[in-house]
């Protein structure tokens, strides 16, 4: 058991919230740049001499109007990290944010064109996140795996580059590809032959989809593109045949409520689509996008999700299997978890006041 949940064990009885901070946890969606804490940006824009909006706290830099604004910002940050050792802290700092809220597993986007259009080498910016966390796994028992993200804004051509390089760069721990940024106006289907050559080389497969699109963007990405889980996917609750169709198949959908209800439904938390798609038997788990972006974090975002979306311990005993099906482990490290994740789950919950 980690510090935190040590912790609420020794002090006896606890309330929901603690209860939620200490039960343990995978993290199957949460963007490298999203997590970086607006100090540390300060700390290596300074470090490089790279120019940032005005502010007068480090903070202020994480306050946007929308999602254009909100990208606009992810993408400023990402031109301060530029060496290896850059990469690691980034690494090392949000896991060991995470292992804080208990989080076990952490399989992490990160988007390789972004920095590669910088002047950083694909091989920097990887080794350096590796380096990042092994040393977080050694210290906090955390581990990670590393999925590079597709940015749907820019050509299928640079995807397919993206892959390319991958595929001429191995490393055990880059597991598989995603796509994220803003879908609109850029389907997936764009994308097929990236996720074509990922998919032929062994690589994971997942996307966001269906976050500001249609539900027909999630039969896209399970039909054309392969994919084996959808991140977000709210707007399949449009579609009775793709909902029942992805409750059938048991799609794990990897959900985000802060960001998502603060992007894209009125920072509605109340009347979330999260609400329905588990009602109607949707195979869901929680997670925490862009933590200090969004000015949450992994524990946050269940305590907000009981608050208002009137889960219970079963429903979040629920979530943390539905998220142990979806890791990209072996079968028998699944079997494990699911063993030794319940019974601290049940321990903690029969301390719940």
């Amino acid at each position: 058991m980690r510090g935190g949940a040590r912790a609420f064990w020794e002090n006896g009885a606890m309330d929901m919230p603690e209860f939620l901070h200490a039960i343990p946890k995978v993290s199957l969606h949460l963007h490298l740049m999203g997590s970086v804490q607006a100090r540390t940006v300060v700390d290596l824009a300074t470090k490089h001499g790279v120019p940032l909006p005005e502010y007068d706290e480090p903070e202020d830099l994480y306050d946007y109007p929308d999602i254009y604004k909100f990208l606009h910002m992810y993408d400023n940050s990402a031109l301060a990290v530029i060496d290896r050792e850059d990469f690691h802290r980034l690494a090392y700092e949000t896991l060991t944010d995470a292992a804080a809220h208990n989080v076990r597993y952490r399989e992490m986007f990160f988007n390789p064109t972004t920095h590669m259009a910088a002047g950083v080498s694909y091989e920097t910016a990887v080794d350096g996140l590796i380096d990042g966390m092994r040393d977080a796994q050694t210290d906090h028992g955390i581990e990670c795996r590393l999925i590079a993200a597709v940015n749907r804004m820019e050509t299928p051509e640079l995807a397919v580059t993206m892959v390319e390089t991958m595929l001429e760069h191995p490393r055990d721990e880059v597991i598989g590809i995603g796509m994220d940024y803003a879908e609109a106006e850029f389907p997936p289907e764009r994308f097929w032959k990236a996720y074509r050559m990922a998919g032929d080389a062994g690589l994971h497969l997942t996307a966001h989809s269906s976050e500001d699109a249609p539900p027909r963007n999630i039969e896209t990405c399970l039909d054309l593109l392969g994919c084996e889980r959808i991140d977000h996917g709210y707007h399949v609750v449009e579609s009775e045949a793709i909902m029942q169709r992805c409750v059938d198949e048991q799609v794990i959908f990897t959900c985000t409520p802060v960001s998502t209800a603060w992007v894209y439904f009125g920072n509605d938390l109340d009347n979330h689509p999260i609400k329905t798609m588990a009602a109607r038997g949707i195979k869901l788990m929680l997670d925490c996008d862009d933590p200090p972006m969004f000015k949450t974090d992994p524990s946050k975002d269940y305590v907000l999700a009981y608050e208002h979306m009137g889960f219970g311990v079963s429903d979040f005993r629920r979530f943390m299997l539905n998220g142990i099906d979806g890791c990209w482990v072996t079968d028998d490290t699944k079997a494990r978890w699911r063993s030794e994740f319940t019974a601290e789950f049940d321990a903690l919950a029969a301390k719940i006041d």
